[in-house]
């Protein structure tokens, strides 16, 4: 089916008593029905919550400026105004942050401030960060074995990778981040998570994982030496994810928890979908409300806020810059789970499949959230028009 853009009707999907279109589980993530599931994720997925504690809320200052028309490009490199590109790009929520102060907000297809929206792979970064903290503590060596921590994974891809290797996805293991086939790597996720059933009609006789970890466990082959080369692939948060477990005893959502979004002073409790093992997809099964990305923005932004250390925020926004790095960041690099978008500004980027963005950039002191619902995983013409309009908002409020 085809998807709707904002300015379209709605269709009616999980609308009603009982609804007019329901949401089908194969397909809870394609269009158009990732427009209603990315903000409803706790209504049809096992969830745990990332609890915001008793603590204060942070109260975010207000400086707004009317940006709809501010000039920006459309994908297609045509003039367009914001407002123009919020729509073509299927945006949920928008959000700028200039010197911690709200700049401009705005919300679509029926998001609003309370509403938990779907991270995808900026969950990497939230775990990458917490991380960090645990590093700082002294609890986890970046440059030891990450057997020395999961002995279980001897016997997997990773023997012999370090785990700086897993934080910047440059271990050599094989693993297919193949989206579009349900038998890739990725495809064999959506099972093990929860997310998706077995697709029907598939080979009886192949073994679909039943949680994360006996996936984790049957990738045995590697593809190159460890260090040589990033390549993307979402499973290496997820053993990160397991080394934090193992080292504090403590699940991934209460880490989070205790560790970040307490501190954070946010509005609401997060949450994590979690597999039939009850672990928390680290990889992109985190959701939280459009202001309270912009708060963990901001804390990166201030350097860890006392939070995060500062030298781990200072580590990841040197990466090993390349031509030609990814199709949408030409000059990018990949440190510590966050997306650095080129060797000049070091801004950092926190990214998922169909449109989400944190952008965090200390020459212009602004940080930009963008939550989308794309009918594609992918679409490297809108993510390079977001990164131009970002960058027009930055010259705008200067």
């Amino acid at each position: 089916m085809d998807s709707y853009r904002n300015s379209d009707p709605r269709p009616p999907i999980m609308q009603g008593s009982p609804p007019a279109m329901v949401l089908p589980k194969l397909d809870w993530d394609r269009p158009p029905w990732n427009r209603w599931a990315f903000q409803h994720v706790r209504e049809f997925l096992p969830t745990a919550e990332v609890w915001r504690g008793n603590g204060h809320r942070h109260r975010l200052e207000r400086a707004e400026v009317d940006l709809d028309g501010l000039p920006v490009e459309d994908s297609g490199g045509q003039p367009t105004t914001l407002a123009g590109l919020l729509d073509e790009t299927y945006t949920d929520g928008f959000l700028v942050l200039k010197d911690g102060k709200v700049a401009y907000e705005r919300y679509f297809n029926g998001m609003g401030e309370r509403s938990l929206h779907l991270s995808q792979s900026m969950a990497k970064s939230v775990t990458g960060s917490v991380f960090g903290i645990l590093v700082g503590r002294g609890l986890i060596d970046p440059a030891r074995p990450v057997t020395d921590y999961l002995p279980e994974l001897s016997v997997t891809g990773w023997a012999g990778a370090s785990v700086q290797h897993v934080l910047d996805m440059t271990s050599g293991v094989r693993f297919s981040e193949a989206y579009t086939d349900r038998y890739s790597d990725i495809g064999q996720v959506d099972v093990a998570t929860g997310w998706k059933p077995v697709p029907p009609g598939s080979d009886p006789a192949f073994r679909w994982p039943s949680h994360m970890f006996e996936l984790i466990l049957g990738l045995k082959e590697t593809i190159r030496p460890h260090g040589a080369a990033f390549e993307y692939r979402s499973i290496e948060t997820d053993v990160l994810a397991f080394i934090m477990e193992r080292v504090t005893g403590k699940r991934l959502p209460q880490l989070v928890s205790e560790e970040l979004w307490q501190k954070l002073g946010t509005d609401e409790s997060a949450c994590f979908t979690v597999d039939s093992a009850g672990y928390a997809v680290a990889d992109g099964g985190f959701n939280a409300t459009l202001r309270d990305y912009g708060r963990f923005g901001q804390l990166i932004l201030d350097n860890g806020g006392g939070v995060v250390p500062a030298d781990w925020i200072e580590a990841t926004r040197n990466g090993r810059h390349g031509p030609d790095f990814n199709p949408s960041l030409p000059e990018g690099s990949y440190r510590n789970q966050f997306w650095i978008e080129d060797p000049r500004s070091r801004a950092l980027m926190c990214r998922g499949v169909f449109g989400q963005m944190i952008h965090i950039d200390w020459n212009s002191r602004t940080v930009v959230v963008k939550l989308s619902t794309y009918p594609d995983f992918s679409n490297v013409a809108y993510s390079v028009a977001t990164v131009k309009a970002v960058r027009a908002i930055a010259a705008a409020l200067d």
